[in-house]
C-alpha cells in the first residue's frame, strides 16, 4: 500500500498550498507515490474520514500556517495524533508569520480594527462575532478567535520544518523525496541549508567587507543597482540574518530579503538578530546619529519580527 499523506491549511494565506501546486507536472510523481487522504483546498474530505482513520496510520502530515482559532488547534491536534511524521510547512507554521504580527494587538483590538474601524466597514450597530448565536431557535457556533496567534510547535509536536513564505516547490519536493526514501535528518531539522542567504546571493561579491550604511533608503527612493549588493545601496535586506534555501528569489527580482526562511540554527532570536546585524551596519559611532540614521526604518518590530514575533524573546505585546 501506498503511504498515506495529508495536507492541512490553518492561519495562512493559501501561499504554501500554491506552492504544492507549483510542483507543476511533478506534482503527478508525488500523487502517483502516495495516497493523499486530506487536502482540503483540492479535493472533498471530511473530518469524520480523518477521525475515523487508526492513529499513526497516516506516513506524514504537511501542516502549513499559524494556530489563530481553536479549530485550527484540534486539526493540529488530530493530525499530530493520526500522523507518524508531521511537517510545519512555511513560515507561518514555522514561526507564526505574517498572521502572528497580530501579537502586537489582542482579540478585542484586532475584531476593534476589523469589524468597526476599518474605513470600507459599515457597522453602525458594532456587530462583532460571537463563539455562537441563536436565531430563530437555530443556534450557530464560530471557533473561538484566540488572543494569542501560536507557531505550529508551540501546539502540538513538530517533527521537522520547511521555511519559506512561501517554500519553494523544490523545498516540498525534497522533503516529499527523502519521507518516502527514509533519508530524513534527526528530529527538529529545518529542512533547508543552514547557512545565512548572504552564502548563497547572487551579489555576495559585491558587498563590502565592512559595511559602512549613512542613510537607508526605501526601494521607491532610488533606482536600485540590479548587480551590486542591496544593503551596500542603503536598503534593507535582511540576508545577513536569514537562512538560505529560497534560490535568492526576491534578490533575483531586485527586491530585498525580508527574512521568511528564518534564523539559522545558530540564532536565538531572529528580530534581535536581524536588528544587530543592521544597527552594526550604521556609518556612525555616535548615538545621536546612529539614532537618525534607524529613524529611516519604517516600523522597526514589523519589520525585524515580520514573520517570527510568535516565536521571538518577545513573543507578544503586552496588553
Amino acid at each position: 500500500m501506498k503511504p498515506k499523506v495529508a495536507f492541512y491549511w490553518c492561519a495562512a494565506c493559501g501561499g504554501c498550498e500554491e506552492a504544492v501546486v507549483d510542483l507543476a507536472e511533478g506534482i503527478l510523481d508525488v500523487v502517483a507515490a502516495v495516497d493523499i487522504v486530506l487536502w482540503p483546498v483540492a479535493l472533498d474530505f471530511k473530518k469524520t474520514d480523518v477521525e475515523a482513520m487508526e492513529d499513526g496510520s497516516i506516513a506524514a502530515a504537511f501542516i502549513n500556517g499559524a494556530i489563530r482559532t481553536s479549530e485550527q488547534e484540534e486539526w493540529a491536534h488530530l493530525l499530530r495524533r493520526k500522523a507518524q511524521v508531521v511537517i510545519a510547512v512555511g513560515a507561518c507554521a514555522q514561526m507564526g508569520g505574517i498572521p502572528g504580527l497580530a501579537n502586537f494587538s489582542n482579540r478585542a483590538g484586532v475584531f476593534q480594527t476589523v469589524y468597526q474601524d476599518s474605513p470600507s466597514t459599515v457597522n453602525a450597530e458594532g456587530v462583532i462575532p460571537e463563539t455562537t448565536h441563536k436565531e430563530n431557535g437555530f443556534t450557530v457556533t464560530l471557533p473561538r478567535f484566540f488572543d494569542t496567534v501560536k507557531a505550529l510547535h508551540q501546539v502540538i509536536d513538530v517533527d521537522y520544518f520547511i521555511p519559506g513564505c512561501p517554500p519553494t516547490p523544490q523545498l516540498l519536493a525534497d522533503a516529499v523525496t527523502a519521507l518516502l526514501a527514509g533519508k530524513l535528518p534527526e528530529k527538529g531539522a529545518v529542512l533547508a541549508p543552514d547557512q545565512a542567504l548572504c552564502m548563497d546571493c547572487p551579489r555576495k561579491d559585491t558587498k563590502p567587507e565592512k559595511l559602512a550604511i549613512s542613510e537607508f533608503k526605501r526601494p521607491h527612493e532610488i533606482l536600485i543597482d540590479q548587480e551590486k549588493c542591496l544593503l551596500a545601496q542603503g536598503l534593507l535586506c535582511l540576508g545577513p540574518a536569514t537562512r538560505s534555501g529560497c534560490g535568492s528569489r526576491c534578490i533575483e527580482g531586485n527586491m530585498c530579503c525580508t527574512g521568511c526562511f528564518g534564523p539559522t540554527s545558530r540564532v536565538r532570536d531572529y528580530g534581535g538578530k536581524a536588528l544587530s546585524a543592521i544597527a552594526s551596519a550604521a556609518d556612525s559611532n555616535d548615538e545621536d546619529q546612529i539614532i537618525r540614521i534607524l529613524a529611516k526604518i519604517p516600523d522597526p518590530a514589523g519589520t525585524f519580527y515580520r514573520y517570527s514575533l510568535p516565536v521571538s524573546e518577545l513573543q507578544r505585546k503586552r496588553l
